[in-house]
């Protein structure tokens, strides 16, 4: 079958797209307000997008066409944290996924451990074991959108945080100590399963 999504419903769309292009990394995102008000939000378009030097993105979708307070956070502070979501976090990052008043601490709602960053103003998860603080490089709302649309949020990683269990010599990450899960469709999530290697010729 084909389709046009120009010719689709919304959640048509999202269906297609969220239960094709899997797994999804999560960024579990910290970020804070104007105000000093923590917020920790995650977030399954997510990815890095370079090395040289080291950048990652997420897109922040909007509902009501209102923005989510990290978005509102990001744009006023120009910094957040990526904390990198393990199986043993999943029931906590799925409580920060609520939708509740900016006045909330997710920090305090999930009964998280807010730790200092060195270089930029947001807390990182302790209890994450890979911590990215990063510095807003740029961002872009998507045009021409049918239900509020969503904005592309790039960071440039300026400080790095790796739990010394996770880490194998020669800074290669030991996957059997990371224990990473990713996003599926719905309301199902994927651990690590069997892994193969494909040598390039």
């Amino acid at each position: 079958m084909q389709f046009d999504p120009n010719e689709l419903e919304h959640t048509a769309v999202y269906k297609l797209l969220t239960g094709s292009i899997i797994p999804r990394p999560i960024g579990w995102i910290s970020s804070i307000s104007a105000n000093g008000i923590s917020n920790l939000a995650p977030f399954s378009y997510f990815n890095a997008v370079g090395d040289d030097p080291p950048h990652v993105m997420f897109a922040i979708g909007s509902s009501n066409n209102s923005n989510k307070d990290t978005l509102n956070n990001v744009l006023a502070t120009k910094q957040f944290v990526v904390n990198m979501v393990t199986e043993d976090l999943a029931d906590q990052m799925n409580t920060t996924a609520q939708a509740v008043p900016p006045e909330v601490n997710e920090f305090e709602l999930a009964k998280l451990t807010p730790l200092a960053s060195i270089k930029v103003k947001p807390f990182r998860v302790a209890e994450s074991p890979i911590t990215f603080e990063c510095e807003l490089v740029h961002h872009y709302f998507l045009e021409d959108h049918k239900q509020g649309g969503a904005c592309v949020i790039i960071g440039r990683i300026v400080m790095m945080h790796f739990d010394e269990a996770v880490l194998l010599d020669n800074y290669k990450i030991n996957l059997d100590t990371y224990k990473p899960i990713a996003r599926l469709a719905g309301s199902q999530y994927a651990k690590m399963g069997e892994l193969f290697s494909v040598k390039r010729k």
